[in-house]
Protein backbone atom coordinates (compact mmCIF):
# COMPACT_ATOMS: atom_id res chain seq x y z
CA UNK A 1 0.00 0.00 0.00
CA UNK A 2 1.72 3.15 -1.19
CA UNK A 3 1.09 6.70 -0.03
CA UNK A 4 -1.53 7.32 -2.73
CA UNK A 5 -3.42 4.15 -1.77
CA UNK A 6 -3.41 5.17 1.89
CA UNK A 7 -5.02 8.49 0.95
CA UNK A 8 -7.48 7.14 -1.60
CA UNK A 9 -8.60 3.98 0.17
CA UNK A 10 -8.41 4.90 3.85
CA UNK A 11 -8.28 8.69 3.77
CA UNK A 12 -5.10 8.74 5.87
CA UNK A 13 -2.68 11.49 4.93
CA UNK A 14 0.51 9.78 6.05
CA UNK A 15 1.48 6.12 5.52
CA UNK A 16 3.15 4.07 8.22
CA UNK A 17 6.92 4.42 8.45
CA UNK A 18 8.39 1.44 6.50
CA UNK A 19 10.66 0.65 9.45
CA UNK A 20 7.64 -0.35 11.53
CA UNK A 21 7.10 -3.76 9.90
CA UNK A 22 10.76 -4.68 10.31
CA UNK A 23 10.59 -3.77 13.98
CA UNK A 24 7.28 -5.60 14.41
CA UNK A 25 8.69 -8.77 12.83
CA UNK A 26 11.14 -9.16 15.71
CA UNK A 27 8.52 -8.34 18.36
CA UNK A 28 5.63 -10.64 17.43
CA UNK A 29 4.83 -11.55 21.04
CA UNK A 30 4.47 -7.86 21.87
CA UNK A 31 2.52 -7.17 18.68
CA UNK A 32 0.08 -10.00 19.37
CA UNK A 33 -0.41 -8.85 22.96
CA UNK A 34 -1.04 -5.26 21.90
CA UNK A 35 -3.28 -6.44 19.07
CA UNK A 36 -5.39 -8.49 21.47
CA UNK A 37 -5.97 -5.47 23.67
CA UNK A 38 -6.78 -3.30 20.63
CA UNK A 39 -9.54 -5.73 19.65
CA UNK A 40 -10.81 -5.86 23.22
CA UNK A 41 -10.92 -2.06 23.45
CA UNK A 42 -12.70 -1.81 20.10
CA UNK A 43 -15.43 -4.13 21.38
CA UNK A 44 -15.81 -2.37 24.72
CA UNK A 45 -15.85 1.09 23.10
CA UNK A 46 -18.70 0.01 20.84
CA UNK A 47 -20.55 -1.30 23.89
CA UNK A 48 -19.96 2.04 25.61
CA UNK A 49 -21.37 3.94 22.62
CA UNK A 50 -24.44 1.70 22.60
CA UNK A 51 -24.99 2.29 26.31
CA UNK A 52 -24.42 6.06 26.13
CA UNK A 53 -26.53 6.66 23.03
CA UNK A 54 -29.12 3.90 23.36
CA UNK A 55 -31.76 6.18 21.82
CA UNK A 56 -29.92 6.11 18.46
CA UNK A 57 -31.47 2.92 17.14
CA UNK A 58 -29.64 2.79 13.81
CA UNK A 59 -26.31 3.07 15.59
CA UNK A 60 -27.23 0.42 18.14
CA UNK A 61 -28.25 -1.94 15.34
CA UNK A 62 -25.09 -1.25 13.32
CA UNK A 63 -22.64 -1.58 16.21
CA UNK A 64 -24.11 -4.70 17.81
CA UNK A 65 -22.53 -7.09 15.26
CA UNK A 66 -19.27 -5.10 15.38
CA UNK A 67 -19.04 -5.88 19.11
CA UNK A 68 -19.34 -9.59 18.30
CA UNK A 69 -16.82 -9.35 15.48
CA UNK A 70 -14.21 -7.43 17.49
CA UNK A 71 -14.56 -9.78 20.44
CA UNK A 72 -14.15 -12.70 18.04
CA UNK A 73 -10.93 -11.07 16.84
CA UNK A 74 -9.74 -10.79 20.43
CA UNK A 75 -10.34 -14.51 20.88
CA UNK A 76 -8.44 -15.32 17.68
CA UNK A 77 -5.40 -13.33 18.76
CA UNK A 78 -5.58 -14.80 22.27
CA UNK A 79 -5.66 -18.30 20.76
CA UNK A 80 -2.59 -17.45 18.67
CA UNK A 81 -0.73 -16.32 21.80
CA UNK A 82 -1.72 -19.49 23.65
CA UNK A 83 -0.69 -21.65 20.70
CA UNK A 84 2.77 -20.14 21.00
CA UNK A 85 2.87 -20.86 24.72
CA UNK A 86 2.49 -17.17 25.55
CA UNK A 87 0.20 -15.45 28.01
CA UNK A 88 -1.84 -12.33 27.30
CA UNK A 89 0.28 -10.15 29.54
CA UNK A 90 -0.65 -6.70 30.71
CA UNK A 91 -2.25 -3.92 28.74
CA UNK A 92 0.16 -1.14 27.78
CA UNK A 93 -0.27 2.55 27.33
CA UNK A 94 -1.43 3.42 23.80
CA UNK A 95 0.24 6.75 23.04
CA UNK A 96 -1.47 6.99 19.64
CA UNK A 97 -5.00 6.58 20.99
CA UNK A 98 -4.28 8.87 23.92
CA UNK A 99 -3.16 11.59 21.50
CA UNK A 100 -6.40 11.18 19.54
CA UNK A 101 -8.46 11.47 22.71
CA UNK A 102 -6.69 14.77 23.45
CA UNK A 103 -8.18 16.16 20.23
CA UNK A 104 -11.76 15.24 21.16
CA UNK A 105 -13.96 18.16 22.11
CA UNK A 106 -14.66 17.98 25.82
CA UNK A 107 -17.10 20.90 25.99
CA UNK A 108 -19.68 22.18 23.55
CA UNK A 109 -22.78 20.31 22.50
CA UNK A 110 -23.59 16.63 22.95
CA UNK A 111 -23.66 16.41 19.15
CA UNK A 112 -20.08 17.69 18.87
CA UNK A 113 -18.82 15.22 21.46
CA UNK A 114 -20.74 12.37 19.81
CA UNK A 115 -19.24 13.28 16.44
CA UNK A 116 -15.71 13.28 17.78
CA UNK A 117 -16.21 9.91 19.45
CA UNK A 118 -17.34 8.38 16.16
CA UNK A 119 -14.52 9.99 14.19
CA UNK A 120 -11.96 8.82 16.73
CA UNK A 121 -13.15 5.27 16.16
CA UNK A 122 -13.07 5.81 12.39
CA UNK A 123 -9.43 6.89 12.54
CA UNK A 124 -8.35 4.05 14.81
CA UNK A 125 -10.03 1.55 12.49
CA UNK A 126 -8.46 3.11 9.38
CA UNK A 127 -4.97 3.10 10.89
CA UNK A 128 -5.41 -0.44 12.21
CA UNK A 129 -6.46 -1.61 8.75
CA UNK A 130 -3.41 0.04 7.21
CA UNK A 131 -1.12 -1.56 9.79
CA UNK A 132 -2.65 -5.01 9.24
CA UNK A 133 -2.09 -4.60 5.51
CA UNK A 134 1.55 -3.68 6.17
CA UNK A 135 1.97 -6.84 8.24
CA UNK A 136 0.17 -8.98 5.64
CA UNK A 137 2.63 -7.80 2.98
CA UNK A 138 5.85 -7.22 4.89
CA UNK A 139 6.33 -10.08 7.34
CA UNK A 140 8.70 -12.90 6.38
CA UNK A 141 6.48 -15.52 8.03
CA UNK A 142 3.92 -16.73 5.47
CA UNK A 143 1.52 -17.93 8.18
CA UNK A 144 1.54 -14.56 9.91
CA UNK A 145 1.09 -12.72 6.60
CA UNK A 146 -2.09 -14.72 6.01
CA UNK A 147 -3.13 -14.26 9.65
CA UNK A 148 -3.00 -10.49 9.29
CA UNK A 149 -4.56 -10.43 5.86
CA UNK A 150 -7.72 -11.90 7.43
CA UNK A 151 -7.80 -9.06 9.93
CA UNK A 152 -7.11 -6.45 7.26
CA UNK A 153 -9.99 -7.68 5.11
CA UNK A 154 -12.33 -7.84 8.08
CA UNK A 155 -11.46 -4.36 9.34
CA UNK A 156 -11.51 -2.64 5.95
CA UNK A 157 -15.10 -1.44 6.12
CA UNK A 158 -15.23 -0.50 9.77
CA UNK A 159 -13.86 3.01 9.47
CA UNK A 160 -16.44 4.00 6.86
CA UNK A 161 -19.22 2.64 9.08
CA UNK A 162 -18.39 5.16 11.81
CA UNK A 163 -18.38 8.03 9.31
CA UNK A 164 -21.69 6.84 7.85
CA UNK A 165 -23.18 6.68 11.33
CA UNK A 166 -22.04 10.24 12.00
CA UNK A 167 -23.72 11.36 8.78
CA UNK A 168 -26.91 9.56 9.83
CA UNK A 169 -27.32 11.86 12.80
CA UNK A 170 -25.32 14.98 11.93
CA UNK A 171 -25.21 17.31 8.92
CA UNK A 172 -22.93 15.77 6.30
CA UNK A 173 -20.98 18.97 5.63
CA UNK A 174 -20.25 19.33 9.32
CA UNK A 175 -19.06 15.73 9.50
CA UNK A 176 -16.79 16.11 6.46
CA UNK A 177 -15.29 19.34 7.74
CA UNK A 178 -14.50 17.83 11.11
CA UNK A 179 -13.18 14.63 9.48
CA UNK A 180 -10.71 16.70 7.47
CA UNK A 181 -9.52 18.30 10.71
CA UNK A 182 -9.11 14.88 12.28
CA UNK A 183 -7.10 13.57 9.33
CA UNK A 184 -4.73 16.54 9.46
CA UNK A 185 -4.30 16.12 13.21
CA UNK A 186 -3.66 12.37 12.90
CA UNK A 187 -0.93 12.99 10.32
CA UNK A 188 0.80 15.28 12.80
CA UNK A 189 0.47 12.62 15.52
CA UNK A 190 2.04 10.01 13.24
CA UNK A 191 5.02 12.28 12.67
CA UNK A 192 5.45 12.98 16.38
CA UNK A 193 5.13 9.59 18.02
CA UNK A 194 8.02 7.16 18.23
CA UNK A 195 8.14 4.34 15.68
CA UNK A 196 7.82 1.22 17.85
CA UNK A 197 7.65 -2.39 16.76
CA UNK A 198 5.85 -3.57 19.87
CA UNK A 199 2.60 -1.70 19.22
CA UNK A 200 -0.11 -1.93 16.57
CA UNK A 201 -0.38 1.89 16.61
Amino acid sequence: MNEEDVKNILGLQLPTDPRWVDLASISMEDILTDHAYCEQKAATTCISLIQRYSDKEEMVTALSPIVTEEWGHFRLVLAELQKRGLSLGKQRKDAYVNKLIEFQRKGGSIEDRFLDQLLTMALIEARSCERFKRLSEGLNDDYMRKFYRRFMESEAGHYTLFIELAETYIDKDKVRKRWAEWLAYEADVMQEIEVRGDRIH
